[in-house]
């Protein structure tokens, strides 16, 4: 697996300057800057920002179900079930 180039970098870091100034750069990610962790001059991590997940709709037909559907069962039912 190859690691990504430093160009168009705007902030780049080695591990133990990232490890001394993690808080800020976490700040600068969430600000939208490109921030890239390097370990022997080698890039190896990205800081970025966790997206919210999008929303999710139930199902994947539009159906109306009835209320009787969550009606209790009837014991012939139940009993159906055993």
């Amino acid at each position: 697996m190859g690691h990504a180039s430093l160009t168009n970098v705007s902030i780049a870091y080695n591990v133990a300057e990232a490890k001394a100034h993690l808080s800020r750069l976490i700040d600068a990610a969430l600000a939208g800057e490109d921030v890239v962790v390097a370990r022997a001059g080698t890039p190896v991590v990205r800081l970025v920002p966790v997206q919210d997940p999008p929303a999710r709709s139930m199902g994947f037909l539009p159906m109306q179900i009835p209320d009787e559907v969550f009606d209790p069962l009837t014991p012939e039912e139940l009993e159906a079930w055993s």
